[in-house]
This record gives C-alpha cells, sequence and structure tokens, in this order.
C-alpha cells in the first residue's frame, strides 16, 4: 500500500504548476492568523519557493505536499511538516484545506496519510502541531485524531489585536 494514497485522495510534491495555487492559498489573509504571515507572497517569491521544493526534508528541515482528489485530481489544499528535528525524532504539522472543500472528511485523511509516512519513512517519534483556541475546527481535528493536548501558551497569538491561546498538541507514536 502507498503511504501517501489515501481512498479518496493522495499527497504529492509540489509541482511548478502549482504556483496559482500555492499564490492564493498564501495570500489569503483569512489563513495568515495561523501561518503567522503578515505580509503578502509575491509569486516571483513563490517561484523560488517552488524551484526549491526538491530539497530533501532533512536539508530543508521542511515537507509541503499537496492534498489532490484522487478522482478528479483537483487541489484542495497543503499538509506541511515544519521544525524537522532528525535527531529528535519530530516535526511540526501543519494542514490547510480550502474553504470549499472543508468538513467532508479530507482532513482526517490527510492526517492518517501524513502520520503514517512520518512514522514509516521519517522514522519520526512524534508529531506536534500548535492550534490557537479560537480555531474550533482545527482543535476537533487534532483531537479527535488522537493528538494529546499537553499545554496551553498563554497570549501566544495576537490577532485583529487581541492576544489569543495557543494550544501545543502531540502525537506521539507508540510502536
Amino acid at each position: 500500500m502507498m503511504t501517501l494514497k489515501g481512498q479518496n485522495i493522495h499527497l504529492r510534491a509540489l509541482e511548478p504548476e502549482d504556483l496559482d495555487f500555492l499564490y492564493e492559498i498564501e495570500n489569503n489573509e483569512f489563513i495568515w492568523e495561523v501561518s503567522n504571515t503578515q505580509t503578502p507572497y509575491s509569486k516571483w517569491v513563490l517561484k523560488h519557493y517552488l524551484e526549491n521544493a526538491h530539497l530533501d526534508i532533512y536539508e530543508a528541515k521542511q515537507l509541503r505536499l499537496v492534498i489532490v482528489f484522487l478522482e478528479t485530481n483537483e487541489k484542495v489544499g497543503c499538509i506541511d511538516l515544519f521544525d524537522f528535528d532528525a535527531k529528535n525524532s519530530r516535526a511540526g504539522i501543519g494542514i490547510i484545506i480550502s474553504e470549499n472543500f472543508r468538513n467532508q472528511g479530507i482532513g482526517k485523511e490527510t492526517l492518517q496519510l501524513i502520520t503514517n509516512y512520518a512514522f514509516t519513512h521519517l522514522n519520526l517519534h512524534q508529531l506536534f502541531a500548535n492550534i490557537t483556541v479560537n480555531n474550533e475546527a482545527s482543535l476537533q481535528l487534532f483531537s479527535n485524531f488522537g493528538f494529546q493536548k499537553i499545554g496551553i501558551k498563554k497570549d501566544w497569538c495576537k490577532i485583529n489585536g487581541t492576544f489569543v491561546d495557543e494550544v501545543l498538541f502531540q502525537f506521539i507514536n507508540e510502536k
């Protein structure tokens, strides 16, 4: 069985033709609060990012994959492994699903695929996620998947002039 292919979706590497899709995601101001972005990205910057997307996770310390519907090959989101730490066998995880594809089970299937990949191919011991307390959909997704809430960072993120707590989740591979 392929670890990056599920029942409805598959996760694939970034391609040059993903430029417009990335441009749309990275410049969506609604998402900026969860991605710690404060300014828009130019297509030029994203083009150079795509040119280096082939770098190995061990070199780049991150991996971004595109979430794609199997039947239609439509791009519906991205999943990131970031702050990759081979020595301590851990990485952060972030997910974004395009608004019109939410609440369809894509997040859960994506988490299943990426955790399987991280534990099987990257030999990670744990994944972590940082989620603001106002992001109810992500809190529910990660909790339901089995990520454990291990702490709260008080007043961690400033969103629209207000400080918001951020929850730290961990998922430890017990195998």
